[in-house]
């Protein structure tokens, strides 16, 4: 059992089928926190709003971090789009129990440095420009992805060869991915700096990352769709992105 100043994770897409619950549980029955931060697309109300999915290890996973509010984490829950059927109750100040609901806040770490910790959407080019349409093919065409990612998997694992993502291969690979990446990161720092942080913990792209982005920290959990990622803060002030492996 390791333990943490703070951990953050996002982009579990609970309700998907490409949700990776089972290795999340481990990792959450694995690693303890004073601070556990969920930044965003936790549930995925996208998919679910078009066909219900929701299997036990989903529900294993909302029980994990209930237990971990239970016994004295602090868990603050940052609002994505995938969930932003949430944002109508945000006018208000919401808790449950130990769990706080939030658009974004701000992090003292133990480096003395302040971070803003914000999901990200709202520094989406596509959303930005409210060419939502085009977000929604996107997120279907990675839905599709995902499906084949499974299939893959099984084959690679049938010849012992190790995990390999096709999605995650071609979102690096495409200019376009990385014009986006790149338009997103410096958008969000902009933003920090305006801000007077010293940097930004945020996910959304659903690719995990520690960085310097001119004065500005720039860090990014990951997901657990894919990379099954996360941030963690140790108690001697580190930055660290855990990557969990469960076959």
């Amino acid at each position: 059992m390791k333990t943490y100043k703070s951990i953050f994770i996002s982009d579990i897409h609970l309700g998907s089928r490409g949700c990776k619950a089972d290795p999340l549980c481990d990792f959450l029955k694995n690693n303890t926190s004073e601070n556990l931060f969920l930044v965003g697309d936790i549930i995925d109300g996208w998919r679910l709003r078009r066909k219900f999915y929701w299997p036990q290890s989903h529900t294993n996973v909302i029980r994990r971090i209930l237990t971990a509010a239970k016994r004295d984490t602090k868990v603050t829950y940052i609002v994505g789009n995938h969930d932003e059927v949430l944002r109508s109750l945000l006018p208000y100040d919401v808790h449950f129990g130990n769990v706080d609901l939030v658009n974004h806040c701000r992090y003292h770490a133990i480096n003395g440095k302040t971070y803003m910790i914000i999901h990200g959407d709202m520094f989406d080019t596509a959303l930005r420009n409210k060419l939502t349409w085009l977000y929604h093919f996107g997120d279907t065409l990675y839905t599709f992805l995902l499906g084949v990612n499974i299939v893959v998997a099984k084959v690679r694992k049938l010849l012992g060869m190790p995990y390999w993502s096709l999605s995650a291969y071609l979102k690096n690979k495409t200019k376009e991915a990385v014009a986006f990446m790149s338009d997103f990161e410096v958008l969000i720092t902009d933003y920090c700096h305006k801000q007077q942080a010293d940097g930004v913990i945020c996910g959304h792209v659903h690719k995990a990352d520690i960085k310097k982005i001119g004065n500005i920290e720039y860090m990014n959990d990951g997901d657990w769709v894919e990379s099954c990622t996360a941030l963690v803060e140790t108690h001697d002030g580190k930055w660290e992105i855990v990557t969990w492996v469960k076959e």
